[in-house]
């Protein structure tokens, strides 16, 4: 079945269907594909199991988001928790949240809680989060379990006497300002970090890592924004779905994330034996999930010695990221 994902690049099952190897008409191989997105067995933590030796040793970056979208009048909620892989952010694990909008600070918990169960606490580098993954509860429950968070926080949020919004007025776009030293925020100490957009936009990160780090860190968020458009959109089409049933799309959602792994990993072993083209800002111009996903498709639709080494590379973890010395301000 993932196999005929990659290939059909969407998620209709009449178009997997059309990629399935038997010697069956086109509706019963259709018929396949629905019992195995219905089949009870095939589980998050079937995929959890195939993603975490894919983990290189180390502390990793975790960044929490959700990705939406409606089927006609039915929305469509995940909440996803994933770490940063190569140049690619991998979901671990999620949920199917039963309503629109924001996610409430148990789904949150929960959520952190069933990776902790694979992936201990020491492991965890830090949790990057947008302003919607705030709160003193969740705030404190990240303390408790010694994970250090870098998350974006609102302009209505109080820190000490003020208003988030009425630090630092005169900033003007590029600047960056922080506080002389930590602050209680939700619950804790943390540095606050504020800086203008190009567009005017006020950027307001909390953090307890050191301050020089906190913006660096917090830009790797958009990370996950292109996850997410690998799998919808811009790759593997999962808005085309007509599955509306929390458990089904549980399990299509597990089946991309295993695929997009897999191009991440095939992508990262291409670039360190061919570098990719480069702007004249040094920026490779195609990205390396976008390069793993054309190598993987040929070597899927034409098989031979190609598909055995991307297969190989699906058990093989990835190799380390590089880290920076982390910096403190002294004054």
């Amino acid at each position: 079945m993932l196999l005929a994902l990659l290939q059909a690049e969407s998620t209709l099952h009449r178009k997997i269907a059309l990629h399935l190897p038997r010697n069956a008409s086109l509706e019963s191989k259709t018929r396949t594909v629905a019992r195995v997105f219905h089949d009870a067995q095939l589980t998050p933590q079937d995929v959890t199991d195939v993603l975490l030796p894919l983990l290189p040793e180390g502390k990793l970056t975790l960044i929490m988001d959700r990705t939406t979208w409606h089927y006609g009048q039915t929305p469509l909620n995940i909440l996803v928790l994933g770490a940063i892989l190569g140049d690619a952010v991998i979901p671990l694990v999620w949920s199917i949240l039963p309503h629109q909008g924001n996610s409430s600070t148990a789904a949150r918990i929960l959520l952190v809680a069933r990776l902790l169960k694979v992936l201990p606490a020491r492991r965890w580098s830090v949790l990057i989060a947008d302003r919607e993954f705030v709160g003193q509860e969740w705030c404190n429950f990240l303390r408790w379990k010694r994970i250090r968070q870098c998350l974006r926080i609102r302009e209505n949020t109080r820190i000490e006497d003020d208003l988030a919004r009425d630090l630092f007025t005169t900033l003007q776009p590029g600047e960056v300002r922080t506080l002389f030293e930590r602050t209680w925020v939700y619950g804790g100490w943390m540095h606050v970090v504020i800086t203008l957009s190009p567009a005017g936009d006020r950027v307001i990160v909390a953090s307890d890592l050191p301050v020089l780090d906190v913006l660096n860190t917090y830009r790797l968020r958009w990370g996950i924004e292109s996850a997410f458009s690998s799998l919808k959109a811009r790759g593997l089409n999962l808005e085309a779905t007509h599955m509306t049933a929390p458990d089904r799309i549980s399990r299509l959602f597990g089946l991309l994330c295993v695929a997009l792994a897999w191009m991440a990993r095939v992508g990262v072993h291409t670039v360190q034996e061919r570098p990719p083209r480069q702007d004249n800002r040094g920026r490779a111009l195609v990205s390396q999930v976008r390069i793993g996903w054309q190598v993987l498709g040929q070597a899927v639709r034409w098989g031979g010695e190609a598909f055995w080494v991307c297969l190989e590379l699906l058990s093989k973890p990835f190799p380390p990221a590089h880290t920076s010395i982390s910096r403190s301000v002294r004054c």
